[in-house]
């Protein structure tokens, strides 16, 4: 299955991986920045904005991006990914399908701590009830930074619930699976974005993977939280004018 995908502009592709959050809606701001300069191709994964969930067998996120690449005709871009997104990035790189990488608020492979299970736990219970709503407030609450409008907390909770929504309604559940991936194989050029009000997990995570690709810079952002393309658009596309 190909996932939904669209794209703008002309110049060098720019691939725009969305959160989990979230979907691809959570980057208009920057598409419409980035347009201006570049081929921006933005993806909804399966189970989040306009792509089912569902598969006829084990996938992969990854996968399901390079087929959208190959079908684009488009063998190495910019990749640029927030949370979960920065982890597909990170595959596509290993893969060689990215020539430089911007890996917003990214987890990693290190131990979870303890903010990062409470949460899990407390959207494990909201899900199993089915309260897709409660849910998609639980993430509002702990992954927005201070500087968030009420217009783009509504906008994260629509995509939020959206997603849930769809992926409480598979049946039969999709199984997923990623191959792993070892950052200090990932010699690309890579810019890491942390959050000063991100979750602790997320803030050792971009200092671990900072520390842990060959070719990173870290920058860390006083005023975010774990999304700071929807807090403050404007800045993260002057961010990704000035690096891409």
């Amino acid at each position: 299955m190909t996932i939904w995908h669209a794209e703008r502009g002309c110049g060098d592709p720019v691939v725009l991986l969305h959160s989990s959050a979230a979907d691809s809606g959570m980057w208009d701001a920057q598409e419409e920045a980035l347009s201006e300069r570049f081929r921006v191709i933005k993806v909804d994964f399966r189970g989040y904005g306009r792509t089912p969930y569902r598969a006829d067998g084990p996938y992969s996120d990854a996968d399901d991006v390079a087929e959208v690449l190959t079908a684009l005709g488009v063998r190495r871009a910019a990749l640029v990914g927030s949370s979960s997104g920065a982890d597909t990035a990170l595959r596509l790189a290993a893969a060689g399908l990215a020539d430089r990488l911007v890996l917003l608020n990214p987890g990693a492979e290190i131990e979870p701590t303890p903010d990062l299970t409470g949460y899990w736990a407390e959207e494990n219970r909201l899900l199993t009830a089915g309260d897709a709503q409660g849910a998609a407030e639980l993430n509002a609450r702990l992954l927005l930074g201070p500087e968030t409008t009420a217009e783009a907390r509504a906008r994260l909770l629509a995509m939020q619930r959206h997603a849930f929504e769809l992926q409480l309604a598979a049946d039969p559940e999709p199984e997923q699976t990623e191959r792993e991936v070892s950052p200090a194989d990932v010699r690309v050029p890579t810019l890491v974005v942390g959050g000063a009000h991100d979750l602790p997990f997320f803030r050792r995570s971009a200092r671990h993977l900072a520390a842990e690709l060959p070719d990173a810079r870290l920058v860390e952002l006083d005023w975010a939280g774990h999304l700071p393309a929807l807090e403050r658009p404007e800045e993260i596309s002057a961010l990704l004018l000035d690096y891409l």
